[in-house]
């Protein structure tokens, strides 16, 4: 797999996730250890993404 298709991959579950996150900050009664996990793994892409388009 190439690089740019990999990044491309990448940030299209970095959107997915900021999707979910935004529909699960809506919902009241989300547990806030599942944000924070949602959280970190979108950062985690986000920097994965960064170091391979560097």
């Amino acid at each position: 797999m190439a690089i740019s298709s990999y990044v491309s991959e990448l940030k299209q579950k970095h959107a997915n996730l900021s999707d979910q996150l935004e529909r699960s900050q809506r919902i009241p009664s989300i547990d806030s250890l599942e944000l924070k996990i949602l959280k970190l793994k979108k950062l985690k892409i986000k920097e994965k993404i960064i170091r391979l388009s560097n």
